[in-house]
């Protein structure tokens, strides 16, 4: 059962009542997904799950304590409660993340991001929806895979310094990959979309978008690795910059000197304009963190120059700027986390990116990222459904996929087209991801993988 504002708040007044410490943050987070997956132009299953949890962190003279629980009853309340005292009790002092913070007085809507028609969805929406997606699948003799889900998020948090806050939230999901077969260097194309709104998903466009790929891919050979101008999708895009935010735009690694964020020097193009803003309805919103404090919009990269870095209270303190409000639950150890990112757009049809390009390489998505060098943002990974040769502003040929090892903040130094629309993608866990797609100068494949699927 979902439980009301009323009774949140309340669950969250007796948590602070029963601790004893210094400082006391309570944190509800609650979520009712559903998920419709299919396989083999099969649908397969259809599940539901509600799941709400409470987690307490204490402070008492500079010691951590964090516990949680899905027991929200009175005796798991103090029992969370009473963990989490225990912990800090046997912690050692740790003084810089010793900090909660404090009410600013900044509004925000509880509901931005949420709508009925995602929270209402039954699974015959989503059955109808992979429906029409297979249907684009079989048209081109391909095997669909992929899955549709709508979930609902509610975040409260309150603590003993005068933070009350609740958000809630709706997100819905279809992605799906699409296949001719599962040996080495088989074809396949992808495509993704996500909105608060499952209304504005249209399932047979996104079907008709991977079929049309994955059709295209058949026959994919080699091209030698080398530098080579490429266009990436707004897929490709989406996913460079959730490494850059993992690597870079966070207040702690900014404050132990590994991200590339050299603030108020040019890092970028000055065509290249990136921001993060949970407030921004056009994006996944997400008006507050996980410590309770009202996000900020933040410019991280303005015309090329790195601007500022997103903080939570522990180091905003710090750095003698505040939250930003961008810090995930504790116990946390990789810092602030920017989750609700913009790329500007520019001023190029899609459809005209590719023009002019003599030869060079079209990047649907990549996979398999991982960081090479978080100081200079040197990423590897993998291209993946739907690589194509371009020659003379034409896709020619499919390509089997690449591995890449390439500086990103180098790549997009040499920017030479965005498009003037953007796309908005899921994030894999929160937030999202509102695109351009690029036409970049330069970018170092390091070598040919035709690795199972594709990719």
């Amino acid at each position: 059962m979902v439980a009301t504002r009323n009774e949140v708040d309340a669950l969250l007044d007796r948590a602070l009542a029963h601790s004893t410490a210094e400082k006391t943050e309570a944190l509800y987070i609650a979520q009712d997904a559903a998920l419709t997956r299919f396989a083999t132009n099969q649908i397969h299953q259809n599940v539901r799950e509600h799941d709400a949890s409470l987690q307490v962190r204490v402070i008492d003279d500079g010691r951590i304590g964090v516990a949680s629980t899905n027991r929200l009853d009175e005796p798991g309340i103090r029992d969370v409660v009473d963990r989490a005292t225990a912990i800090a009790k046997r912690s050692a002092p740790n003084p810089r993340a010793a900090v909660l913070p404090e009410p600013d007085g900044r509004d925000y809507d509880p509901d931005l991001g949420f709508v009925s028609a995602t929270a209402e969805a039954g699974a015959e929406l989503r059955a109808e929806g992979a429906r029409a997606v297979i249907a684009a699948g079989e048209k081109e003799r391909l095997q669909a895979s992929g899955s549709f889900s709508t979930t609902v998020m509610t975040v409260a948090v309150a603590n003993s310094l005068g933070i009350r806050v609740q958000h809630r939230s709706t997100r819905s999901t279809l992605l799906t990959v699409m296949m001719d077969g599962f040996a080495s260097g088989a074809a396949s194309g992808y495509a993704n979309a996500g909105s608060p709104d499952i209304t504005t998903i249209d399932a047979e466009a996104l079907g008709a978008e991977a079929a049309a790929k994955g059709d295209r891919m058949r026959g994919a050979g080699e091209l030698e690795p080398g530098e080579y101008e490429v266009i990436l999708e707004e897929y490709a895009v989406a996913g460079l910059l959730e490494y850059l935010s993992y690597i870079g735009f966070s207040g702690l690694a900014h404050e132990e000197g590994r991200s590339f964020m050299d603030l108020g020097k040019q890092v970028m193009g000055e065509n290249v304009s990136i921001w993060d803003d949970g407030a921004d309805p056009s994006g996944l919103p997400a008006p507050i963190d996980f410590e309770g404090v009202v996000k900020k919009r933040v410019d991280l990269i303005d015309r090329g120059i790195a601007r500022a870095v997103v903080h939570d209270a522990a180091t905003g303190q710090r750095s003698g700027t505040g939250s930003t409000g961008h810090g995930l639950p504790a116990p946390n150890l990789i810092g602030p986390m920017a989750m609700d990112l913009f790329m500007a757009p520019g001023r190029t049809p899609r459809d005209e990116l590719i023009d002019g390009i003599r030869r060079g390489v079209w990047v649907t998505r990549f996979h398999y990222i991982n960081p090479v060098h978080p100081k200079k943002a040197i990423l590897t990974g993998m291209t993946k459904d739907g690589t194509f040769l371009i020659e003379n502003g034409k896709l020619t040929r499919p390509l089997l996929n690449f591995r890449f090892t390439q500086s990103i903040p180098e790549a997009f130094s040499d920017v030479r087209g965005a498009s003037s629309t953007t796309k908005l993608l899921p994030g894999e866990f929160f937030g999202g991801y509102r695109v351009p797609a690029l036409h970049l100068g330069s970018f170092n494949f390091t070598g040919v993988t035709a690795a199972e699927g594709g990719g």
